[in-house]
């Protein structure tokens, strides 16, 4: 709802919003951007007349506000249906969908696009570092390479249907599955009709809205119905429950990636390898990102980016320059030798990916003869699926790469510290969070990693924990003599 509201400002529109706790970096960015932010629901905020209210899905029946609209009759929408009504209408829309990596995989495709020139549009559910927002408009860019083959052979269907139409540029959008309003139940998505979707990989999440991964599926099949028969479709070659999906219908082409043998595949390490389709080497890759699932997401981008007119070789080439996302493996300080990084994983399979990655670039990095340092899992069970615990079985086998376990059980309905003890005397669990920083800080140690897990602000805990390394190393250091 923050990159609809930058949206929204871009397009020359006077916006307020209001919402609850909300932290950074999108507080920053609103701030930045001139938007008056409300704390909290008043129902004096309809003095503010506004033409139009845009609603966002944690906005519920019962919101003092929105009662307030519906008894004024006042006009509203949700926030997926605006965006599709005046800013995605005739836009050759890039949809990336998927249980995990939307936000990175979203980032690196629009970032291929900007560097090729097309100036594209994009709403993201984070702040790349290589456009510093979370959102822009865009601009109207001709196809560079309109007969482009998308498979390996013969002429892109799409880029020459979409040139007949005269398409008005490119937008790359985050599509989640997570219902739309109170109103529209639906999964957002729905509303984007892209030409290209990319299908990232899909698991059972969002226990609060959706039963099972069934449930999911079914609306990633509706997904899959919007999207034209000019269009494409990009998706994981690893995932049986996409294979259940595109097997419930189909209409569009679909291209594989994790796919040695036809599709689109890697070959070397995470920050340097080669991308291949169809067996044949058409790129190469080397950056700053690690672990296995970034490499994959790369393979992503770069095959939504060729079915918009990129060729794969310069994709390869501008990922070489792809920074990353805030809140994903983000440093956020150094103290005491130690360092505070904040990733968003909140899902077990999150948790568990980005430990490895993190380890695998501590052992690549490693300068020492006795090895890189160890891992401190600091993590906040914060998302509406782990609050409701059905996926707590699953977090001692998360964490388990990790080498110490910090759990924040705050707000939770089930035992944090009964379903991390699997992992004995490796994982502690906290109802105080000062109490939880105060562990942190007593057991980590030069070389050390703290690797903070929430799809919230966490409380401060990053800067809590710097304050807290950086006192400890102060109390540590001998005392001058005279």
């Amino acid at each position: 709802m923050g990159g609809l509201a930058a949206l929204a400002k871009e397009a020359g529109h006077r916006v307020t919003g209001c919402d609850a706790q909300v932290y950074p970096p999108m507080s920053t960015q609103l701030q930045q951007l001139g938007i008056e932010l409300i704390e909290g629901y008043g129902t004096d905020q309809l003095a503010l007349k506004p033409d139009l209210w845009v609603v966002g899905n944690v906005v519920a029946r019962g919101n003092p506000l929105m009662e307030a609209v519906l008894d004024a009759a006042q006009p509203y929408v949700s926030g997926p249906q605006w965006l599709a009504e005046h800013v995605l209408q005739g836009r050759w829309t890039l949809a990336v969908a998927g249980t995990h990596g939307k936000t990175t995989t979203t980032s690196m495709l629009a970032h291929i696009l900007d560097v090729a020139g097309l100036n594209p549009g994009f709403l993201i559910g984070g702040v790349p570092l290589d456009f510093g927002q979370s959102a822009r408009l865009g601009g109207d860019k001709a196809l560079p390479n309109p007969t482009l083959p998308t498979s390996g052979e013969g002429e892109s269907s799409s880029s020459t249907a979409w040139g007949r139409l005269g398409g008005g540029g490119f937008f790359v959008i985050e599509a989640d599955e997570y219902d739309t309003a109170f109103f529209d139940k639906r999964s957002k998505f729905v509303h984007y009709r892209p030409r290209t979707a990319v299908l990232n990989n899909l698991e059972f999440d969002h226990a609060d809205i959706f039963p099972d991964l069934a449930a999911i599926e079914t609306q990633f099949h509706h997904l899959v119905r919007t999207v034209p028969r000019s269009g494409q479709l990009v998706v994981n070659a690893r995932s049986d429950a996409l294979a259940r999906v595109l097997a419930r219908g189909c209409w569009s082409e679909v291209v594989r990636f994790d796919d040695v043998e036809q599709g689109w595949s890697a070959q070397g390490g995470e920050q340097e390898f080669e991308v291949l389709l169809g067996g044949k080497r058409i790129g190469a890759v080397r950056w700053g990102q690690t672990g296995a699932h970034n490499r994959s997401n790369a393979l992503a981008a770069i095959a939504a980016a060729q079915h918009a007119g990129v060729f794969a070789d310069e994709a390869c080439a501008a990922l070489c320059s792809f920074q990353g996302v805030k809140r994903r493996m983000e440093l956020r300080g150094t103290a005491g030798g130690v360092q505070v990084i904040d990733d968003f994983a909140h899902h077990p399979t999150a948790i568990a990916t980005t430990l490895a990655g993190l380890r695998q670039q501590m052992q690549a990095d490693a300068q020492t003869p006795s090895g890189p340092g160890r891992i401190l899992a600091v993590f906040e069970p914060r998302s509406n699926t782990m609050k409701l615990g059905p996926m707590k079985a699953l977090l001692p086998g998360a964490l388990d790469s990790a080498d110490l376990s910090f759990g924040y059980a705050g707000g939770l309905g089930w035992n944090l510290g009964e379903a991390l003890q699997p992992l004995g005397a490796r994982a502690q669990a906290f109802d105080d969070l000062g109490a939880l920083v105060a562990a942190v800080a007593s057991a980590a140690r030069p070389g050390d990693r703290v690797l903070v897990m929430s799809n919230g602000g966490f409380g401060g805990v990053h800067d809590k924990l710097l304050q807290a390394l950086a006192a400890r190393t102060s109390s540590d250091a001998p005392t001058p003599q005279s």
